[in-house]
């Protein structure tokens, strides 16, 4: 009976050993596995990270793509503010495929219509570029959304201190008004709310053309 129970005992023994080792100190094979994972954002986002990582998956759609537009959409239970957004939605179109295709980047799921990462929209046909939706090239998109928003909110501080809980959508994209793409920023309505253009390559405020 002695012997039985230091058997079992030594057995009870090295399989806490057996856990303690497996459970300890990661390797450094692990360590590097886990340093190489995806950091997903938990806070909204600015416009280019939204972008770039919209342009990997659509690269992979169409290599000739061409930029058209970028946009903040809202998801619910984020708030967007300071030039960022829990969501953004790029639209590229590819000459070769004479079509154009949605690319919708959240930083979280929120069911039913939203889901976390890049989800590939449905592609349309699409006949280049037009007056009012002309491509632009990525080397033109210098300034990200929240150095924009500093400038575009300093010319709209007046309208801002008399609306301050008016909501603001963000877009970026480039027509003939302009001398290469701009980014957006309304608040409110386009009835009732306030404008402002901010030159995306050079990040000065910019007036459309008439």
């Amino acid at each position: 009976m002695e012997t039985n129970s230091f058997l079992r005992a030594t057995a009870a023994a090295a399989a806490v050993l057996l856990l303690t080792a497996c459970s300890g100190t990661p390797t450094a094979s692990t360590t590097e596995a886990k340093s190489q994972e995806p950091v997903t954002p938990t806070q909204p986002v600015t416009g280019q990270t939204a972008f770039w990582e919209a342009y990997k998956l659509a690269h992979t759609w169409a290599p000739d793509l061409a930029p058209l537009s970028l946009k903040s959409q809202t998801a619910p239970g984020f708030k967007n503010a300071g030039g960022k957004a829990a969501e953004w939605v790029a639209i590229f179109g590819s000459p070769n495929l004479h079509q154009a295709e949605t690319f919708t980047y959240a930083i979280a799921t929120v069911p039913p219509d939203i889901t976390k990462g890049v989800v590939v929209g449905h592609s349309i046909p699409w006949a280049g570029p037009q007056r009012q939706a002309l491509t632009f090239g990525t080397s033109d998109f210098k300034i990200d959304s929240d150095a924009a928003f500093k400038v575009a909110s300093e010319d709209a501080k007046t309208w801002l201190a008399k609306h301050p809980e008016d909501e603001l959508s963000m877009s970026l994209g480039s027509d003939s008004r302009f001398s290469g793409p701009v980014w957006s920023f309304q608040w409110g309505t386009p009835k009732l709310g306030y404008l402002a253009f901010v030159n995306a390559t050079t990040g000065e405020l910019e007036k459309p053309k008439k």
